[in-house]
């Protein structure tokens, strides 16, 4: 095998596992919209704190998480309808799902807090 070669095949495999950034496909206007209100709903409750630390704990298996919330629909229906949860968990599977909802919901408990 000469060094062409190899060099060809590292290129090939260097990728094998890569996956898309989160800027070649952004998040929809509707999928910014539910992220909105769930994060002003986590704020309303006053449960920034726990929430946080779930977003935190789950952020590694996001995607796996986005697959597994069809068993909590009938919880999670009574933030989102059926259509926006669906467009909900497609957005969890994105890789910066949980960076795009963790400062949403810093911007908004920091709104919060400065009312107080």
């Amino acid at each position: 095998m000469s060094g062409t070669e190899r060099t060809s095949l590292w290129d090939q495999l260097r990728h094998a596992f890569a996956v898309k950034g989160s800027e070649a496909n952004p998040p929809t206007v509707k999928q910014l919209e539910l992220v909105e209100r769930l994060c002003s709903a986590i704020v309303k409750r006053r449960l920034t704190p726990a929430a946080s630390a779930l977003f935190e704990m789950v952020r590694p298996l996001n995607y796996l998480g986005a697959q597994s919330l069809h068993f909590l629909e009938p919880v999670a229906t009574t933030i989102f309808s059926r259509d926006e949860y669906r467009e909900f968990t497609l957005f969890l599977e994105r890789r910066d799902a949980m960076d795009l909802i963790t400062d949403r919901l810093d911007a908004l408990q920091a709104g919060n807090a400065a009312d107080n």
